[in-house]
């Protein structure tokens, strides 16, 4: 799927530790395309069946400030057994980082594991649905930035 049929809208971050951000997803391709890509079987993914990843593009170091007009990043949702991206769009690397730290201040004094929301519409409809606990950023090379990711302690990687 093309990555202009998609839209990203941040909320509830800045200063806003008692609500989890949510991350909306808004979709605008072919009809059925997206259905077709989040189901397995005859039910749409779950939320342990998702990742959610973000990568950044080129040199841009983490920053957001690559001098040019591009988003800063892909931000993606795979399939955590087969690792095929259901969705991929492109994300300013403000956005995801203010998500990230929002997240991490969301679970200082919330009682849940989840940290933020993902929420996948169609044409202004929800279709699905997404608490997660990590989000992982890799550079432009494909390595993995841990002071730029949500990682839940305990996990290793």
């Amino acid at each position: 799927m093309r990555r202009d049929y998609f839209t990203l809208t941040v909320d509830g971050v800045g200063g806003e530790s008692d609500r989890r951000p949510v991350v909306t997803v808004g979709y605008e391709g072919p009809a059925g395309q997206l259905e077709t890509r989040m189901t397995k079987g005859e039910a749409l993914l779950d939320d342990p069946e998702v990742d959610v990843g973000y990568r950044l593009r080129g040199d841009d170091g983490g920053d957001g400030d690559d001098d040019d007009d591009d988003p800063d990043g892909v931000l993606a949702v795979a399939d955590r057994v087969t690792g095929e991206y259901l969705l991929e769009l492109n994300a300013p690397s403000a956005d995801v980082f203010a998500l990230v730290e929002a997240a991490r201040e969301f679970g200082q004094t919330a009682d849940t594991e989840e940290r933020y929301r993902i929420v996948v519409e169609r044409d202004g409809e929800e279709l699905v649905t997404y608490d997660k606990s990590t989000l992982l950023v890799y550079d432009g090379d494909g390595e993995l930035l841990r002071s730029r990711s949500l990682i839940p302690s305990g996990v290793e990687l």
